[in-house]
């Protein structure tokens, strides 16, 4: 299906109609029917900016607590969402298989995972201030296991319906392909900072070795489908505006992998012994610090992209959390490589990246939180157009 004919929810309807929906939305009922697995992306959107800044290498008094009650409201959202997601599968299934079905809300379902994930992290880093570290890390790897299992199936599964159940157009990749295969990339990740509390011998170099392997998994699907969406945008042009926010999802990739890198190098030495632990710290900055200008580069790309479809017109969607998660692991893997290397050019750059972070989370919340409100952002997708 070519992108121009995907359906679109910035497409204006009839008033009537548009009424109607949102009277009917007033009843819980209604509030879950078209509830869709992109929702998920705000938890991750929200979690990241909780771990970009607990883990600036520059910190400022007052930010861990900030950092904490980001994360705890992230951790509230991935209750509300999942009990949300229960009623809407229990309650309107068809809408359910439908998701499934959809050339694009089919990839949103690596959203779930990576939401699993980033809260579990947080829980890691910031919820021991409020759980004590022992049921922390209990959660963490609670959640973490259950995000690695779902983000698993999901870099498997989606991919096969895609290939196998879609009728893909040479103009269809774009940002959101990335959203299924990305996940195993963000379990490295947070697996890392699991490494420290398993127990020492083989569980202990199993669980890195498991991480690296999905490192390595990560990468490569994203290579290949981030060659995809370049060639797709040098061919076809960037696409409808709804999409161009998704563009920066690749920079989730980008950044998360040198966060992997260089996290997973730095508990090495915990598991393997030292040639090789050595070996992998190297890799962190060695493998890092051009991935890193790889990141940037994409950054003034997609940047350049937005404000010219922004001049106009860029219809507020739920697209737009692809500004927030992908530059906050941009922000983590500058802070990890600072850590790493002593660089304070690194981390001055992870101060402003942040701050960028920051200023997009704000800005984003606040517009879902005012669609939602509306009932704006419940309303089914509008009717395809030609």
């Amino acid at each position: 299906m070519s992108t121009s004919t995907l359906p679109r929810r910035d497409t204006p309807l009839h008033p009537l109609h548009r009424a109607g929906l949102l009277r009917d939305l007033a009843h819980p009922r209604q509030v879950v029917a078209h509830l869709g697995p992109n929702w998920f992306a705000s938890i991750m959107g929200t979690g990241i900016v909780a771990i970009a800044l607990v883990t600036l290498p520059l910190q400022a008094p007052g930010l861990h607590l900030a950092a904490l009650l980001v994360w705890v409201a992230a951790a509230v959202l991935l209750v509300a969402l999942c009990t949300a997601s229960a009623a809407h599968r229990l309650l309107h299934r068809d809408a359910a298989r439908g998701h499934v079905r959809h050339p694009v809300m089919v990839h949103s379902y690596g959203a779930p995972p990576m939401a699993l994930l980033t809260v579990g992290a947080g829980a890691l880093l910031l919820g021991r201030d409020l759980l004590g570290e022992p049921l922390a890390v209990a959660v963490s790897a609670t959640l973490w296991t259950l995000g690695t299992v779902a983000g698993l199936a999901s870099a498997v599964v989606v991919p096969y319906l895609v290939i196998t159940r879609h009728d893909v157009g040479p103009d269809a990749a774009f940002g959101g392909w990335l959203m299924p295969v990305v996940p195993p990339m963000v379990s490295a990740t947070t697996g890392a900072l699991l490494v420290p509390h398993a127990p020492a011998g083989q569980l202990r170099l199993t669980l890195l070795l498991a991480c690296y392997a999905m490192f390595g998994a990560a990468l490569l699907a994203s290579l290949v489908v981030t060659t995809l969406i370049v060639q797709r945008v040098v061919l076809h042009g960037v696409g409808p505006a709804a999409t161009v926010p998704a563009l920066w999802i690749v920079l989730g990739w980008l950044g998360q992998s040198v966060t992997a890198a260089n996290l997973l190098g730095g508990v090495a030495h915990l598991a393997v012994p030292r040639p090789y632990a050595s070996a992998l710290l190297a890799l962190g900055v060695v493998y890092g610090v051009p991935v890193l200008g790889a990141a940037l580069l994409w950054i003034v790309f997609a940047g350049a992209a937005t404000l010219r479809t922004a001049r106009a017109h860029l219809p507020f969607s739920l697209t737009w959390w692809s500004f927030t998660f992908p530059l906050g692991a941009v922000v983590t893997g500058t802070s990890a490589l600072a850590v790493h290397t002593g660089a304070t050019a690194l981390a001055a750059l992870a101060v402003v990246l942040c701050a960028g972070l920051v200023a997009a989370w704000v800005v984003v919340a606040g517009r879902t939180a005012r669609g939602s409100a509306r009932g704006h952002l419940f309303l089914p997708p509008a009717p395809a157009q030609p």
